[in-house]
């Protein structure tokens, strides 16, 4: 009898592992499907067409595009690479101060975003002069005084026109396909906004002409965060 009761209290203690192993599992899988859900609403974009990416394993060349490497300087002097997109998620515009139209609104929508996120370190905002020989240090720094912009997450950068005119094109894709075809020589203007994850993939384009685009950035923001 007593053998029966422990090979009995055996089995009832192993399928008690059983049950419990198995709901882990269920658990541990229902995580990671909704730790991915919120990244995987906002698409990957590989190229100036800007059609969207759902599923990144499934690229025609097996490798998602990234920010190439910049060497920048700030407002306050100091030395921006492209390291500072690591680990964070950043808007990233091209302006430059003397503009009068479509950059005051770019400015006041990437603030509204901002607002959203001040404080958090894991955001960051990036704006490239377009003039970067008239937008020196000390009139970015009079741009982001004048403008209330914060310098913990936000830099305005100015370098070499013709790297910033190369980037913007043919790494942020920030003038679409269009852009492509352009030298150095024409001038760069675009409302764009875009916007990068901390691996340095696009995922999202937004016009930062349009008040009606913060909601969307914002959630497209926390979602990959």
């Amino acid at each position: 009898m007593g053998v029966i009761l422990e090979t009995l209290g055996r089995k009832i203690v192993f399928q008690r592992l059983s049950i419990a192993f198995i709901a882990t599992a269920v658990i541990l899988l229902l995580a990671n499907t909704f730790d991915s859900t919120d990244d995987h609403k906002v698409p990957y974009y590989n190229e100036a067409s800007f059609t969207p990416i759902w599923n990144p394993g499934k690229t025609e060349s097996g490798t998602l595009h990234t920010i190439a490497p910049f060497y920048m300087i700030n407002q306050s002097g100091e030395r921006v690479t492209s390291n500072v997109l690591k680990g964070k998620i950043t808007l990233v515009n091209f302006f430059f101060t003397a503009c009068q139209s479509v950059c005051p609104k770019m400015k006041d929508t990437m603030k509204k975003v901002h607002s959203n996120f001040d404080g958090n370190p894991a955001v960051h905002f990036l704006s490239f002069s377009v003039t970067p020989d008239n937008d020196t240090v000390y009139k970015l720094a009079e741009y982001a005084k004048s403008n209330d912009i914060p310098e913990r997450q936000w830099n305005l950068l100015t370098g070499d026109k013709t790297e910033i005119y190369k980037l913007a094109r043919r790494s942020f894709f920030i003038e679409e396909e269009p852009g492509l075809l352009k030298s150095a020589k024409q001038f760069l203007h675009t409302e764009n906004l875009v916007l990068i994850d901390g691996d340095g993939h696009i995922r999202g384009l937004y016009n930062g002409t349009l008040e009606a685009e913060v909601p969307r950035i914002s959630e497209d923001i926390r979602a990959l965060l």
